[in-house]
């Protein structure tokens, strides 16, 4: 028998009975639908989260107080016992620092902000040095940034998000207008460009202030941030992170041979981190849709099995006719391998629609992989391969003269 013809029979038998078909594939429809919507999802946020760590740039590193990413609760508790990262701090390794091309610091809290009687809440409010949204790649579209006498004078002026002009300025040009933060005025003098959301969560509605402004009103206690540019990656970011480590424990007075009292990050060991959580999550949900293909490989071998009992006469007219075992064995290995790909044909299909349902409701980042839709593919064929070498071995096996005499 023909390729072909192997491959016609198939379709003609599932199309013959859809029920059985439909009930047959579920298990290989729902194992690919999640490989694809994982792999999908998994893959979107990779992509997001490297593109937006890496709009830092790959020479940018912070030192911080705690490290971005805490995994345990003793963890948080111990580096709460460390000394503040203060504004002092940040002064010293600006004016020591001779590998730095750039260096700023920041602050942050979440307040409301007012214009008349429109306002927002959940806002972030950040005390921006000069360099600041240089380091951070924010593009200020309209008006300008924060420059060293905004910086040393603690003029109230600020920087806006999109979602803050939105909310509001609607209709009406914001620079040179006043909004209040936490009843403080300030002018706006510049508007950044949009950023979009991550995670569903909004990037764009924040206000940012001059650091010695901020402080005045939030004070001078808290931790900050600091962002050094190194000028590029790797031996010279190296270098310039080992100059500022040094700067920053000769500050602090940190015995020699001690650990760090503070965190010195790179956008590398964050990205690093993400994929790894990710590819965790990721083999979780492939094992469990490797449990679903199994369970769709065993319906299939069963529903084969049953094929093989309902055509035994036709099996017998096949070998009667001069077709060999391997022939009967390769189609029915065709047939169980084609019902497979149909079923993984709709569940990559299922797991395209999934992802961009989670990305439209949940504002979840997805990007679908070729290389997964081909391996979804590929696993449901395979899987239908496997599960159908029993039945089709029965088959093959079977006695013409007994075949013939079947009903």
């Amino acid at each position: 028998m023909e390729f072909k013809e192997a491959v016609k029979i198939a379709l003609q038998s599932l199309w013959a009975n859809k029920l059985r078909s439909v009930l047959t594939l579920l298990g290989v429809v729902i194992g690919v639908t999640s490989v694809i919507a994982v792999v999908t999802l998994v893959n979107g946020a990779n992509t997001y989260v490297t593109t937006k760590f890496s709009r830092y740039g790959a020479d940018v590193f912070t030192v911080s107080k705690m490290p971005q990413i805490i995994t345990s609760s003793q963890d948080y508790q111990r580096y709460q016992k460390r000394k503040n990262i203060l504004l002092p701090d940040y002064q010293y390794i600006k004016d020591n620092c001779k590998l730095c091309v750039g260096i700023g610091a920041q602050q942050a809290t979440t307040s409301k902000v007012v214009r008349g009687t429109e306002s927002t809440t959940d806002t972030s409010i950040r005390g921006y040095t000069s360099q600041m949204p240089i380091l951070q790649n924010l593009n200020i579209e309209q008006g300008r940034g924060f420059t060293d006498i905004d910086e040393e004078h603690a003029s109230r002026v600020a920087i806006i998000g999109t979602d803050i002009q939105d909310h509001l300025f609607a209709g009406i040009n914001p620079i040179g207008e006043e909004l209040r933060v936490d009843g403080m005025p300030y002018t706006v003098i510049g508007i950044s460009e949009k950023q979009g959301s991550t995670f569903g969560a909004s990037q764009d509605n924040w206000v940012a202030v001059p650091l010695t402004a901020y402080q005045k009103t939030y004070g001078t206690a808290k931790t900050l941030t600091v962002y050094v540019k190194a000028g590029a990656a790797g031996k010279v970011l190296d270098n310039a992170a080992d100059e500022v480590r040094v700067l920053v424990r000769s500050r602090r007075h940190d015995t020699p041979g001690m650990p760090d009292d503070f965190e010195l990050d790179e956008n590398n060991t964050l990205v690093g981190f993400f994929s790894t959580i990710t590819g965790y999550f990721g083999a979780v949900a492939g094992g469990i849709a490797l449990i679903s293909l199994i369970v769709g490989g065993i319906v299939i071998m069963n529903i084969m099995l049953v094929s093989v009992t309902e055509r035994t006469r036709e099996i017998g007219i096949r070998k009667a006719l001069g077709a060999r075992p391997k022939d009967i064995l390769l189609q029915f290995l065709i047939e169980s391998g084609t019902m497979a790909l149909v079923g993984g044909f709709f569940g990559v299909l299922g797991g395209i629609i999934v992802a961009q349902v989670v990305t439209i409701v949940a504002g979840f980042p997805s990007t679908v992989a070729f290389w997964s839709v081909l391996v979804g593919l590929l696993m449901a064929t395979s899987t239908g391969v496997f599960f159908g070498v029993y039945p089709a071995r029965k088959a093959a096996m079977l006695d013409p003269i007994v075949a013939l005499r079947s009903d």
